[in-house]
């Protein structure tokens, strides 16, 4: 697969096979990913990868939250800007009315809405995650070069054949993460990332994009 093609096939999938991962794999991609750019080559992602009985075990304590309506942990950071302007605020409910709209839940339906946010900490059911960290020391641009890196190896994971779903969501229970891959003092939780071999058979919204008009300015002349 080119680049070209990894780029127009990564989406975010939402719900994935059982079908393992192998290990072998997972290795290749993040060692090929250790190449990405980052200033002064700080390369400052601090990443756990978890299968098997350890994400079992991660899925499981996340559930018990959501079962009690746990609202979460105090934020490390905000996901989005509190009150963003046109045209990021059409553009994000475009796209949430999209994907409900592929998923058949209509906006009323607060129940449906709500199990479909759930399913980020049963990662949709990938049988793969990693976590991504970042040291609180670090400003604006080393999150931008794990922006970077995460963005490699989601292409990559696309060229073995393999789907992802990058997910902020996790932050929201960061501590139970925490209690799973005990990182360093120090560590902010940025994301996960589901991985895994996509579910066909579950219907998905292809999230449009600005038309190039919208984002890019050619000067030449």
């Amino acid at each position: 697969m080119d680049v070209y093609a990894a780029v127009a096939s990564r989406r975010a999938v939402r719900a994935f096979t059982d079908e393992p991962v192998p290990r072998d794999v997972l290795e290749r991609v993040l060692s090929a990913a250790g190449r990405t750019p980052s200033g002064a080559n700080l390369q400052p992602w601090n990443t756990y990868v978890l299968t098997g009985p350890a994400l079992a075990e991660l899925k499981k304590r996340a559930a018990q939250r959501v079962a009690a309506g746990d609202a979460g942990d105090e934020r490390e950071y905000e996901m989005y800007p509190p009150d963003p302007k046109s045209p990021y605020r059409e553009r994000r409910s475009a796209a949430a009315e999209q994907r409900y709209a592929a998923l058949g839940i209509p906006r009323e339906d607060k129940q449906a809405r709500g199990k479909a946010v759930a399913a980020n900490w049963d990662c949709f059911g990938a049988p793969a995650a990693l976590f991504c960290y970042v040291h609180r020391d670090m400003g604006p641009a080393q999150w931008a070069d794990i922006g970077m890196y995460l963005q490699t190896i989601m292409l990559l994971l696309r060229a073995e054949g393999l789907h992802s779903c990058p997910q902020m969501a996790w932050s929201v229970y960061r501590e139970t993460v925490a209690e799973v891959v005990s990182p360093p003092d120090g560590l902010i939780l940025f994301c996960g990332m589901s991985i895994g071999f996509e579910d066909t058979a579950t219907h998905y919204a292809r999230i449009d994009r600005a038309p190039l008009s919208e984002t890019v300015t050619f000067l030449d002349g």
